[in-house]
């Protein structure tokens, strides 16, 4: 890889991180401080909702304005918005100001991150080689899992000793310093215009997703994982109730997960590209929800920390695999609406999961037992999708694919790769 080249992905994961990590921070400085401020739960309720809402009602126009636009001025700008929350939250925080101003700043973030993630989706293909799209997905996806935990553990510490007006103005660096490595970006590559039809057509991303052989398999693994496989939401209680350990327990639970997702980006740029990859992607899903089955079961502090370091590393292999497949068969105009519905279907899974875990648990009476459920679940998802999509089964090397000649008929065709961007 050439050094431009190397310098590129590590500016574009350092703003993508440097994002997330911002995100996470101020989620959790906000949760922290309403409720000091409040004693109320539906506030903390109200404020998930308000940073969701947005993604759910503005994913489609983002997506059409993504593919639009210069995708590297927008991630510029939302993140750059970002910081500006940050400036408006210490603001209102050290003046004490009305609880409603919080939330107009929290739609403000929501509409903020509905434009960062397809564009910066989006972006990604343009800039970088197409032999190098798993070795940026892969060192992005773990660092950005490692910002979410570390994020709201040194949100906490933070404001053990400070007041939450100087950690809202820290996030005001991290959002200006991810502007700025986006803008310091390459100018990504030209995108020939679409058709007239599919220019004006909001629903292109749906239909392309939904007819895709590829995609749409690979999309449904990830989002019936993360649904019912997902643990993260019970870790209180399984920590607590099950295995009976402390904070300190329950904080190396929470970040188990992030450290397998980290050492299988290291493992894996070590490795050679997957000859079978959607067959690598249905095993590792498969072994996800084992894992989970595992861990539901265990009464072992230590087995149960492996299980989930287990469970980090392979959902890692996940993410490259659908990141890359979506980078190598979307064609770049309709990139952006590709990536917002991917966005809501993925984004919007992880809040589900914990409401669908948390719901699991109360139905079933058992934490227990609703992990145990949701893991099997996941490898029940895994058979029928490789019964129903024999072409993800068959998929050949991600480096063998090329984007859908037509929008109307999603179907990659195999070739040598194209030429770097």
């Amino acid at each position: 890889m050439a050094d431009v080249e190397l310098k590129t992905i590590l500016r574009l994961v350092t703003a993508r991180s440097l994002n997330t990590f911002g995100r996470a921070v101020l989620n959790a400085t906000v949760l922290w401080e309403l409720y000091a401020r409040t004693g109320s739960k539906l506030q903390l309720a109200a404020v998930g909702v308000a940073q969701v809402l947005p993604v759910v009602v503005l994913f489609v126009p983002a997506g059409t304005l993504v593919d639009r636009s210069d995708r590297r001025a927008l991630a510029t700008i939302a993140a750059m918005t970002t910081g500006l929350i940050g400036l408006g939250l210490a603001l209102i925080s050290g003046l004490d100001a009305p609880i409603p101003l919080y939330f107009v700043l929290l739609l403000a973030q929501g509409c903020a991150t509905v434009i960062h993630a397809p564009a910066i989706s989006s972006l990604v293909p343009l800039i970088i080689s197409r032999g190098e799209l798993a070795r940026a997905n892969r060192l992005s996806a773990s660092l950005q899992e490692l910002s979410a935990i570390l994020g709201p553990a040194i949100a906490g510490l933070a404001l053990k000793f400070v007041s939450a007006t100087w950690v809202y103005a820290a996030l005001a660096v991290t959002g200006l310093a991810a502007a700025v490595l986006y803008r310091s970006l390459p100018k990504p590559r030209a995108v020939a215009e679409p058709a007239a039809n599919a220019r004006k057509d909001w629903r292109v991303g749906l239909r392309f997703i939904f007819r895709s052989p590829l995609l749409l398999p690979a999309l449904t693994l990830d989002m019936f994982a993360v649904l019912f496989a997902g643990v993260t939401a019970l870790l209180p209680a399984v920590a607590t109730d099950v295995l009976h350990t402390d904070a300190l327990g329950y904080g190396m639970l929470r970040a188990a997960q992030s450290v397998g997702a980290v050492g299988m980006a290291v493992i894996g740029g070590r490795l050679p590209p997957w000859q079978r990859p959607g067959r690598v992607l249905l095993i590792v899903v498969a072994l996800f929800g084992l894992a989970t089955v595992g861990f539901g079961l265990s009464r072992s502090f230590p087995l149960s920390l492996a299980l989930l370091v287990l469970c980090g590393g392979l959902d890692n292999v996940s993410v490259v695999i659908r990141l890359t497949l979506e980078q190598m068969v979307v064609p770049d105009a309709i990139r952006g609406r590709v990536s917002a519905v991917h966005y809501v279907f993925i984004g919007m899974s992880n809040e589900l999961g914990a409401a669908e875990s948390w719901a699991a648990a109360a139905l079933l009476g058992s934490v227990t037992v609703a992990i145990v459920a949701g893991g099997a679940v996941a490898v029940a998802v895994v058979g029928v999708v490789a019964l129903k999509w024999r072409a993800l089964v068959n998929m050949p090397p991600l480096a063998e694919l090329q984007p859908a000649e037509t929008l109307e008929s999603p179907v990659a065709s195999i070739g040598p790769a194209a030429p770097p961007a």
